[in-house]
């Protein structure tokens, strides 16, 4: 998955776009520099949080050097070639589930590696739950007979399973949800409205926005009662 920055000039290639691997396993992500300066700096970025420096890397190097927090044997780095590098992550657990990115000196380029671990039986995925923020309908809106309630979520990844519910029951139509967008923190969001009937929501009907990710899944309600005007 590309993230362009500002100049546009270096285009990273970051392999494989997702990888997911069980506990205790061994993580290897690849990032070719193209074109950029001959290191690599490679950052761990957990949904809603800051990017931390993990290493950087120069092919002319014996070993890496480690930010504070991140040591050998657990995280390090090869190269294949001066421009082609490799984080290898020993021994995986559940807090190494992150986004992965690597950047050069002389770019704001970079590119982000989704990486999550699956449970060792059920291989299933583990991920960070969305996030979900509803909003009610305008004033303006509220003077038609239809109105619009709007879910945004935001996400580690681009893919989720976004329904809607009123007064407790699944709703099969009036629903656009759009594709993800990527955003400058590199998490994903998604955004979903519903077209509901004016009098519903003035008779205090609840409406529920539901996101569906893996295991993972989020519920937010919303009601005319406890909204404040706008």
């Amino acid at each position: 998955m590309l993230f362009a920055g500002v100049s546009g000039v270096t285009v990273l290639t970051q392999k494989p776009p997702v990888l997911s691997v069980r506990k205790g396993d061994t993580a290897t992500m690849d990032c070719n520099l193209g074109t950029g300066t001959n290191a690599a700096y490679w950052y761990k970025q957990i949904p809603g949080g800051v990017p931390q420096h993990v290493l950087y890397f120069h092919h002319s190097y014996s070993s890496p050097t480690y930010a504070s927090g991140f040591s050998s044997p657990k995280f390090t780095s090869t190269h294949q070639s001066t421009k082609d590098y490799r984080l290898i992550i020993k021994n995986v657990e559940e807090g190494d589930s992150a986004v992965y990115f690597c950047k050069t000196w002389d770019s704001n380029a970079a590119v982000s590696l989704k990486y999550f671990l699956t449970d060792h039986k059920t291989r299933e995925i583990f991920l960070p739950p969305p996030v979900l923020t509803v909003f009610p309908p305008s004033s303006a809106e509220l003077q038609s007979n239809t109105a619009s309630l709007v879910c945004l979520s935001s996400q580690s990844v681009t893919f989720a399973d976004v329904s809607w519910l009123a007064g407790g029951s699944p709703v099969s139509s009036q629903i656009s949800t759009s594709t993800a967008v990527q955003r400058p923190d590199q998490t994903y969001q998604i955004s979903s409205s519903l077209t509901i009937q004016t009098s519903d929501w003035n008779m205090d009907k609840v409406y529920t926005c539901k996101v569906s990710l893996g295991s993972q899944t989020s519920e937010k309600t919303i009601k005319k009662s406890e909204c404040l005007p706008h």
